[in-house]
């Protein structure tokens, strides 16, 4: 097994994509371009997602922002956590041992991915919940529920990665460590397991709520459709189509969880391949490895385009920023020209 992705020859580095290295270059350039880049987006995205959710109380009515705020802090953790492979691509010296630096990696990035799609799973529920129940909605969903059921997610993550250690590779997250790439193998028993506990519930769950949204929604749009015409009809006026209310902001949710799906299928794919010794390929690890860890911008580009309140708060963040730079800018300007006057009244 791993036979394909085969250690490092020629004293060269080991790079998952070595393509056309210069010999002046004794690190993986496109890889570390690549994570760098990654990282950037994902550190910087997720923190202003953050920030405007403190600036916005707008979005904190809605019980969903728990579920996105905690999938916004997974997804920083793992912007952060793309240094690891970085510094060792650029062959940074680590104190621990190689192996135990990509087990580790390997697990946390897993369990932060695995809290993004419980999330994912649990934003469904609430918005079923929320359509089918409008009337106890909220003595069903509490904040203290809430914290409960967040707090249950992280715990899940956490235990279900954990055998990960003595059983087998989670995934492919630290493949750009040679020792994960040539000795750490996948077990076929432990990606069935991770199907069964983690990856199959979660689909089945966004599946289910999904499509039993819409079609309640399309339901309630032509219930209003129909007694709009039926009013207007009598007052002589023409009656407009008019949207689901709640079918708008689930649709917000929808596309977060459907480029989540996107993007993470061709990872899943592949590690059900490599997991059953059918295919194993050096690129393709690496490919989809980082194609799914790109979700984690993702998620914010989504929702900042899509959520009017979000924008609203985004602006103010903008604004809060730029007049604080003003201020700064007053304030330096106000210092200078009082320098100046004193160095001006010292001559005289």
């Amino acid at each position: 097994m791993n036979s394909s992705l085969a250690g490092n020859q020629s004293g060269r580095p080991f790079c998952l994509l070595a393509i056309s290295y210069l010999e002046t270059i004794n690190f993986c350039l496109l890889e570390v371009v690549v994570i760098v880049f990654l990282m950037v987006l994902i550190i910087s995205g997720n923190i202003i997602v953050i920030f405007v959710f403190h600036c916005a109380p707008l979005l904190n009515h809605h019980t969903t922002s728990y579920f996105i705020q905690t999938m916004a802090y997974a997804d920083l953790l793992v912007g952060v956590s793309c240094l690891v492979p970085s510094l060792s691509l650029l062959h940074y010296p680590i104190v621990l041992s190689e192996s135990l630096v990509c087990q580790i990696f390997g697990y946390v990035v897993s369990v932060l991915k695995s809290v993004s799609m419980a999330s994912l799973a649990c934003i469904s529920i609430d918005r079923y919940i929320a359509i089918t129940k409008p009337l106890t909605y909220n003595t069903l969903v509490t904040p203290w529920r809430l914290r409960i059921c967040i707090l249950i997610i992280w715990l899940y993550s956490c235990l279900v990665f954990l055998p990960s250690f003595h059983w087998g590779k989670p995934g492919y997250h630290g493949d750009v460590f040679q020792w994960c790439a040539n000795s750490w193998n996948t077990d076929p028993y432990f990606t069935l397991f991770i199907v069964v506990m983690l990856y199959a519930p979660a689909a089945f769950i966004v599946c289910f709520t999904y499509f039993n949204i819409f079609r309640i929604c399309q339901q309630h749009t032509k219930e209003i459709n129909e007694r709009r015409v039926r009013f207007s009809s009598q007052d002589g006026e023409t009656g407009e189509a008019q949207p689901c209310p709640d079918k708008r902001y689930a649709m917000v949710l929808f596309r977060i969880t459907s480029v989540f799906y996107i993007l993470w299928l061709p990872y899943i794919i592949y590690f059900l391949l490599e997991s059953s010794n059918v295919y194993s390929n050096r690129v393709a690890s690496f490919l989809t490895t980082w194609l799914a860890i790109s979700n984690s911008f993702c998620n914010c580009v989504i929702y900042s385009l899509s959520n009017s309140v979000f924008q609203k708060g985004l602006k103010r963040l903008s604004g809060a920023i730029c007049a604080s730079c003003a201020r700064q800018r007053v304030a330096k300007d106000s210092s200078t020209s009082r320098s100046k006057r004193s160095s001006n009244g010292c001559h005289v």
